[in-house]
């Protein structure tokens, strides 16, 4: 990194650009993500990885990350489910980070995130997408089980095609957070999936919203 201190003394530091990548297998790969920080162009000494499951945020390289961040860095992160898919943790996390003055952004999530947006719909924005990355787990996890209980019925791997895309339904969710006169028709006709559908998934997101105390 150069030094220039004529530079340094004309204008305050803005801090460093941090890059935190997440895997939950050792079958997958972290190149997306690595490949994403170097577009960014943050170099790999300054880039914390996990593989590890998203359920804790107990992580070695999560935990490093943090203690090395310094007021004014932005740690970025592919999608912000990266960071952890536990909805309370995960936002308390950004609150902890934003009283150290430490800001959280998403690269790929289809509303990007960018903590240092104080606006409510800042705020609503990462609310709605942490409480999506949690759903989307406690789904999936259901629908292995549920595979897996007819595998052992049937003598054979079934399991119910998940018919609409995460970013389908967390762009529904923004839409309607960002304006209420909008109906779950108009929103759902919009990012094309079925109505029922929709109203399912928001029902089950405000469920989940309620027993976590939101």
């Amino acid at each position: 990194m150069p030094v220039a201190n004529a530079e340094t003394q004309a204008a305050p530091q803005t801090g460093l650009s941090l890059f935190y990548a997440r895997i939950s297998t050792t079958k997958q790969s972290l190149d997306r993500q690595l490949d994403a920080a170097a577009r960014e162009g943050i170099p790999g000494e300054q880039c914390f990885v996990d593989r590890k499951s998203g359920r804790t945020m107990d992580r070695e390289g999560l935990k490093a990350c943090l203690a090395f961040a310094r007021a004014g860095d932005v740690i970025v992160v592919h999608t912000l489910d990266r960071l952890g898919r536990n909805l309370r943790e995960c936002l308390n996390l950004i609150h902890d980070l934003r009283e150290r003055g430490i800001h959280i952004r998403s690269l790929a999530d289809p509303v990007p995130v960018d903590s240092r947006d104080t606006s409510a719909m800042g705020s609503i924005t990462i609310a709605l997408i942490s409480l999506f990355a949690e759903w989307e787990r406690i789904f999936l996890n259901e629908r292995a089980a549920g595979a897996r209980e007819a595998a052992r019925a049937r003598g054979k791997q079934v399991g119910r095609k998940r018919a609409h895309s995460a970013d389908k339904i967390t762009v529904a969710q923004v839409l309607l957070a960002q304006d209420p006169a909008l109906s779950v028709r108009q929103v759902a006709e919009r990012v094309g999936v079925p109505k029922t559908s929709l109203q399912r998934y928001l029902n089950q997101a405000a469920a989940s919203a309620a027993a976590d105390g939101m």
